[in-house]
């Protein structure tokens, strides 16, 4: 199936130099069975090949065909500095967005670490870390080679853009393929529930004064899922207060951003969860499934512009996720090795993951705005906080 003309090492990888008898898809196929047992992954590529002309002595460049071995284990051999730089700036970055929650004025960076502002950045971080280490789990449970966690820092009143994992093995089939796309979601929304509940358990918190003077504050309001309300209800606590001195405990936010996150995470599009279970749920169908995706968004961008009154933000945020959407959908879905199709109960999961993340839907997520006291009077809307740099 490969004519082998040569083999060399790469570090730990190891290239079989040749020209593939049969088609790609076919070839890796056959040999990865074999790979796979021998704890490799292995993949069809070109190469950048460099020999010496025995006449002239001149290096020669050329790009040949390879069958590219690495190993599939994913062990970790030295510390991962990249992640844990980006954990720690994100543990600061959560920790400036939970001073915001708190009301509780930054002096000094040694600031960041007292009072309560911990709480939120523990309700985020671990709420985001369930969810990644749901994919991480499931990968080495599958022999599919994956990357820690990286943490995403960015300084804004939620303090992290999320987490993400890289694979960086070859999926062997739907079944892993659509395991390690579940796995995340329903962990992390596990997890959101439970730092939901426990916000809602704690009790509120008080305004300073002096924010609720403030004619420069800014005021969020947040669309609260059916999910959070479910809980709120079943909890018997509010989401809200019409005192405007009294506002519900920021940790009710770390589930909500878990929420949020699930939402974006399961659009059924690219390399998203969502994509990942349509993939292995559908097969190539996916691929008509995420061609609608980015019109879905823009439209709905598009009708809270026009027909709302909810102002810009939420439209722009519906429409940034089409753009990225779109980028997505060109980029492409997984491609497992073997295509077979899912068994019954993982289509059932599938669809109940689906319904899931449905319950965790707004079309409003948020909306900022300069605020009078008055305002903060109304259902759904947070008093006034700071002022966000």
């Amino acid at each position: 199936m490969f004519r082998v003309e040569s083999v060399r090492r790469d570090d730990d990888r190891i290239l079989y130099l040749g020209e593939p008898l049969v088609g790609a898809d076919e070839l890796e196929r056959r040999v990865y069975p074999a790979f796979r047992e021998a704890g490799y992954d292995v993949r069809l590529a070109t190469v950048q090949d460099t020999e010496t002309d025995p006449i002239s002595g001149v290096e020669l460049r050329s790009r040949r065909r390879a069958l590219v071995a690495q190993p599939a284990d994913g062990r970790i051999d030295s510390v991962p500095w990249t992640n844990v730089v980006m954990l720690a700036a994100t543990v600061l970055t959560t920790l400036f967005a939970g001073s915001v929650w708190y009301y509780e004025p930054l002096t000094g960076p040694l600031d960041l670490f007292t009072g309560d502002k911990w709480k939120f950045s523990v309700a985020v971080l671990s709420v985001l870390a369930v969810h990644e280490l749901g994919h991480y789990v499931l990968s080495r449970y599958h022999r599919v080679n994956a990357s820690l966690p990286y943490f995403i820092p960015i300084p804004s009143f939620i303090g992290t853009l999320g987490a993400v994992i890289r694979m960086k093995g070859r999926i062997p089939d739907r079944k892993a393929l659509f395991d390690i796309g579940v796995a995340g979601p329903l962990a992390g929304l596990v997890a959101a529930v439970v730092v939901s509940a426990v916000g809602l358990l704690l009790p509120p918190i008080a305004v300073p004064e002096s924010v609720l003077g403030s004619a420069n504050a800014v005021e969020i309001r947040f669309g609260y899922p059916p999910l959070l309300q479910f809980l709120s209800t079943v909890l018997d606590r509010p989401l809200s207060y019409a005192d405007p001195s009294r506002a519900v405990n920021p940790v009710v936010f770390g589930g909500w951003v878990g929420m949020f996150v699930t939402v974006l995470n399961l659009l059924p599009v690219g390399q998203l969860d969502g994509g990942h279970l349509v993939r292995a749920m559908a097969g190539d169908r996916a691929e008509t499934v995420a061609a609608l995706v980015p019109a879905a968004l823009f439209g709905l961008a598009g009708y809270l512009y026009l027909f709302t009154d909810v102002g810009f933000n939420a439209p722009f945020l519906w429409g940034f996720w089409g753009v990225f959407s779109l980028g997505l959908a060109y980029m492409g879905s997984a491609d497992p090795v073997f295509d077979e199709p899912l068994d019954a109960k993982r289509m059932a999961v599938g669809v109940l993951t689906f319904a899931l993340g449905a319950l965790c839907f707004v079309p409003v997520p948020f909306e900022l705005m300069s605020s009078g006291c008055s305002r903060g009077r109304e259902a759904g809307r947070r008093p006034a906080a700071p002022p966000i740099p």
